[in-house]
């Protein structure tokens, strides 16, 4: 049980060569078997005339080309690299383009899967015996709640799987199992201390001590807190960690108690922050997440462009790892905003709307107008709906990303029912309509 964990904590402890070295010999092992067994790999090596076996090195990836969302969508199960009887778990991707993608998890992925979370949990703090209530799904073919699941499990934790949502569940759960961790949306832990506060439960003495904190970004650009962490922290006395994961990479990158990003894991992946040239940006520079994974056997990825946009930081962490770290995602390539001259992207919007805590819901559209430009409309609910309030959120706006777009007051369950719909994994406040105008 331990064997893998303790490898993966050996291999973040060596010199920056040695964990590179590592990684060449795994991409090389990985890209033999992609050669033999991946049926959209060997068209793509083909069809470009690439000599597989002179891939050595990371610094050879450059002569592939990137796979994009678009393959994975249009060639799907040319990606399985196993006879279908030897998948296990089928997941698929949230369908942020269109259809949701099948990944098809054999036995040995869901070892991989379990050894990914092992170490992030271990990374936070959770030891053999704690309790670790989960706030969010483990079923709707969500990969996430299952990599917990396996995760906490694999390393002899407690599992409280409540599920997403209901305050009070998770409150008569917390009080009843005396979980130290949980797993959860940070903005839900804002209607944890809200129900808390209007029920007389004394949250600051309930046994949470830490949250691994999905979905949401914790920290600015700069690794500095966000707003909603702030928010949180300034109330209920407890650690955030945050965690970044997507089916397509079965990886997580998750902080730890430095809290200076989420550290990579060398022998499950191979990242590139690459720019619109598919070029490799400097560290620190945004760019688009670019994954190779590693050790997958049913459907494994080379050069896959995820869209998130991200900085990769590669000073020495005080934790002793060696690793580099991901910052927060900034934003999604696709969901890119031209707004009168300014690029926007949702989440700068969503930590704006964060400054006020008399916004109780929000929605984000986006549209093309007549003129094919981009147009934003915020819906908000409210307790405060005075012209005055509306003029303060313009000039927070104006202050902090020099645009101002347009914002409209809505009704609790007029906006209750597009942002929690019953068929989706996570609240909806971001809606595109462009791509189908």
């Amino acid at each position: 049980m331990h064997t893998q964990n303790s490898q993966q904590k050996s291999i973040e402890k060596l010199s920056v060569e040695e964990i590179k070295a590592f990684q060449n010999q795994k991409l090389q092992d990985q890209i033999a078997y992609l050669a033999k067994h991946s049926k959209f790999y060997q068209d793509l090596f083909e069809q470009n005339k690439i000599d597989w076996k002179r891939i050595k090195s990371t610094e050879d990836l450059k002569l592939i080309p990137v796979t994009t969302k678009n393959d994975l969508q249009q060639r799907n199960l040319d990606f399985l690299c196993v006879p279908l009887p030897e998948i296990i778990d089928y997941s698929t991707t949230s369908g942020t383009l269109g259809d949701p993608v099948t990944f098809g998890l054999t036995n040995q992925d869901l070892e991989r899967l379990a050894d990914n979370e092992l170490n992030s949990f271990q990374r936070i703090g959770v030891q053999k015996g704690d309790v670790v209530q989960m706030m969010t799904t483990i079923d709707r073919r969500f990969m996430a709640g299952l990599a917990y699941f396996l995760g906490l499990r694999k390393l002899g934790a407690g599992v409280v799987r409540v599920g997403a949502g209901v305050p009070q569940l998770q409150w008569d759960s917390i009080l009843k199992y005396q979980p130290k961790f949980l797993v959860a949306v940070p903005s839900f832990l804002l209607k944890m201390i809200d129900y808390a506060e209007k029920n007389n439960i004394d949250f600051n003495k309930s046994s949470v001590k830490a949250v691994l904190c999905i979905g949401e970004a914790l920290r600015d650009r700069d690794l500095k807190p966000s707003l909603l962490a702030q928010k949180i922290t300034s109330k209920w006395n407890i650690q955030l960690f945050s965690t970044y994961a997507s089916t397509e990479m079965s990886t997580a990158f998750t902080e730890c108690e430095i809290g200076v990003g989420g550290h990579h894991q060398p022998d499950l992946i191979i990242t590139e922050i690459l720019d619109e040239e598919n070029n490799e940006v400097e560290n620190g520079e945004l760019g688009e997440l670019t994954i190779t994974t590693l050790g997958v056997e049913g459907m494994p990825l080379l050069r896959f462009k995820t869209g998130d946009l991200v900085r990769k930081h590669s000073e020495k962490c005080k934790c002793g790892s060696h690793t580099y770290r991901l910052g927060p995602v900034e934003g999604r390539k696709q969901h890119m905003i031209k707004y009168k001259g300014t690029t926007l992207y949702p989440p700068a919007l969503q930590d704006v709307l964060s400054h006020f805590d008399e916004i109780k819901l929000h929605l984000i559209e986006i549209y093309s107008n007549e003129l094919g430009t981009d147009e934003i409309l915020i819906r908000l609910v409210s307790i405060d709906e005075t012209d005055d309030f509306l003029a303060k959120i313009k000039d927070h706006f104006r202050a902090k990303m020099r645009v101002t777009p347009s914002i409209k007051f809505e009704n609790f369950e007029t906006l209750q029912t597009v942002i929690f719909k019953p068929e989706s994994r996570k609240p909806i406040t971001f809606i595109d309509y462009r791509e189908n105008s």
